[in-house]
C-alpha cells in the first residue's frame, strides 16, 4: 500500500488487524494517534474566524454548509483550550466545552422550531431536511472530538495519548459500573458471540468421548489384516444436552449482568435439552415463557421487568427467601440432569441466609454454578456472604464483563 496515502493506510490495516466490528471504534482511535492529521493553519486559538459561534452553526447548518463544520470544530476547541490556559488538556472535557461553546443543541431546536429557517415544501421535504442537520450535527461532533484528540497528542505525544484515550472493548465492559453506550455497545455483539458460542458448543459435544465399541464395524475394517482388530470402529456417541436452570437477582446494579445473563443463555437453548429461567428481588418468579424464542430480547425482558412477580416486601434482596420460594413453588424444576446458575453479588441485606434451601437444590442437580458480577475481593464484606452460599456449589466464578461469562457458559455447557 502507499504509505503516503493516508486512507489506504488505514483500510488495510483495518482490513489486517481488525477480526471484529466491534473493535473497529479502539483501531480507529489508535490509528488517529499513531498517525495524527497536522495542527489545522491558524487553529492554534483565539477567535480565528470571528463572530458569534452559535449563530455562524446555525447558519452552516441551516444552508447546508457542510464544509464550513470542520473549521467551526477547530475554532471551537481551540477557544475551549484557551478558556482554561495552564491545565492539562483532556479530550472528553475539550469535546464538552467545545460544544457548550457552539450551542449545538441549541441551533438544532432553533432550526427545528417555528420560524427558524425558511418554511419546505410538505413534510417529507421537512423530515429530509431535518435527517440533513442530524448528519451534520453528526459529522460536527466527530470534527470536535477529532480536533480535540488531536491537540492531545500534540501536547503529550502518542504514548500517553493512546494510555489516555484507551477503550474497553465490549468483551471487556464492567457490568456494574458500564455507561450507557458501553452497555450499548455489549449488546450489540451478545447475537454473535452467542452463535459463535452455541456452534463450539456443538462441535465439543460431538467430539468430546467415543461411542461404544462398534464390533461388526470392526472386523468388516479388519479382514485385510485377517480379522485382527487393528482398526478399532466405535458406534457415534450420542452424548445428552444438560437441563439448565436460571435463578437471576434482577435488583438494583446487578440487573444489568442479570439480562446479559438470560440472553446469552437463551441464544444458547439450543446446545441444551431445556431451559428454565426464574428471576428474583425478593420474591420470586418464572419467566421461561417470557423469554423463550422471543426475537425482541429488549422487549421481552421489559416485559419482565413490568410483570414478574418478584417483589414481596421492601422489594431488596433477599437471596433466603428467593431460594426457600424457589423450592416451594417448583420442587420439580430441579434433577440429576439440571445444571444450575444462580446469578447475583450474594448480598442479601443482612436478611436470614437460609443457606439450606441451596444445599437443597445442590443435592438435587447435577451441578450448582454461582456466578457474581462483583470483584472477588469483595466478596465476604459487608452483607456478602458469597462464601457461606460458594460452599453448596460446584463452583464460583468472578462474571465481572462478557468475556468471564463467556469462558463460564462455555464450562456450563
Amino acid at each position: 500500500m502507499p504509505l503516503a496515502d493516508r486512507a489506504a493506510l488505514r483500510g488495510a490495516l483495518a482490513a489486517t488487524l481488525v477480526k471484529s466490528a466491534a473493535h473497529r471504534p479502539v483501531f480507529d482511535t489508535l490509528f488517529e494517534v499513531c498517525f495524527p492529521l497536522p495542527a489545522r493553519r491558524g487553529a492554534g486559538g483565539g477567535a480565528r474566524g470571528g463572530g458569534d459561534l452559535p449563530a455562524r452553526l446555525e447558519q452552516a447548518l441551516a444552508g447546508g454548509a457542510v464544509a464550513a463544520l470542520d473549521a467551526l470544530a477547530a475554532e471551537a476547541v481551540a477557544r475551549a483550550v484557551a478558556a482554561e490556559p495552564g491545565r492539562p488538556l483532556s479530550l472528553y472535557a475539550s469535546v464538552q466545552r467545545a460544544l457548550r461553546c457552539l450551542d449545538l443543541d441549541g441551533a438544532l431546536a432553533r432550526l427545528a422550531g417555528a420560524g427558524g429557517e425558511p418554511p419546505v415544501a410538505g413534510p417529507l421535504a421537512a423530515r429530509l431536511a431535518a435527517a440533513a442537520r442530524q448528519r451534520a450535527a453528526a459529522r460536527l461532533r466527530a470534527a470536535v472530538e477529532a480536533e480535540a484528540r488531536r491537540r492531545l497528542v500534540a501536547e503529550r505525544g502518542p504514548s500517553a495519548a493512546a494510555a489516555a484515550l484507551r477503550r474497553r472493548l465490549p468483551e471487556d465492559v464492567d457490568f456494574m459500573h458500564a455507561e450507557a453506550a458501553q452497555l450499548a455497545a455489549v449488546r450489540r455483539v451478545l447475537p454473535p458471540l452467542g452463535r459463535r458460542l452455541a456452534a463450539r458448543l456443538a462441535r465439543r459435544r460431538r467430539h468430546r468421548r467415543a461411542g461404544p465399541l462398534d464390533v461388526r464395524a470392526t472386523l468388516r475394517r479388519s479382514l485385510s489384516a485377517g480379522g485382527v482388530p487393528l482398526d478399532v470402529r466405535h458406534r457415534r456417541p450420542h452424548p445428552a444436552k444438560p437441563e439448565l436452570v436460571v435463578l437471576a437477582d434482577v435488583s438494583g446494579s446487578v440487573a444489568a449482568f442479570a439480562r446479559f445473563t438470560l440472553q446469552l443463555v437463551h441464544a444458547l437453548a439450543g446446545e441444551f435439552a431445556r431451559v428454565r429461567s426464574f428471576v428474583f428481588v425478593d420474591g420470586v418468579d418464572e419467566v421461561t415463557a417470557l423469554l423463550a424464542g422471543a426475537e425482541d430480547f429488549a422487549g421481552a425482558l421489559r416485559r419482565v421487568d413490568a410483570e414478574a412477580d418478584v417483589v414481596w416486601g421492601s422489594g431488596h434482596s433477599d437471596y433466603g427467601r428467593a431460594l426457600a420460594g424457589f423450592l416451594a413453588r417448583w420442587p420439580g424444576a430441579v434433577g440429576p440432569r439440571t445444571t444450575v446458575l444462580v446469578l447475583g453479588d450474594a448480598r442479601s441485606n443482612y436478611h436470614d441466609p437460609q443457606a439450606w434451601a441451596l444445599a437443597e437444590v445442590a443435592r438435587r442437580a447435577r451441578r450448582v454454578y454461582w456466578l457474581n458480577p462483583e470483584p472477588r475481593a469483595y466478596w465476604d464484606t459487608g452483607d456478602s456472604i458469597a462464601g457461606l452460599y460458594g460452599a453448596h456449589c460446584d463452583g464460583t466464578f468472578e462474571c465481572r464483563n462478557l468475556r468471564q461469562l463467556q469462558q463460564v457458559v462455555a464450562r456450563v455447557g
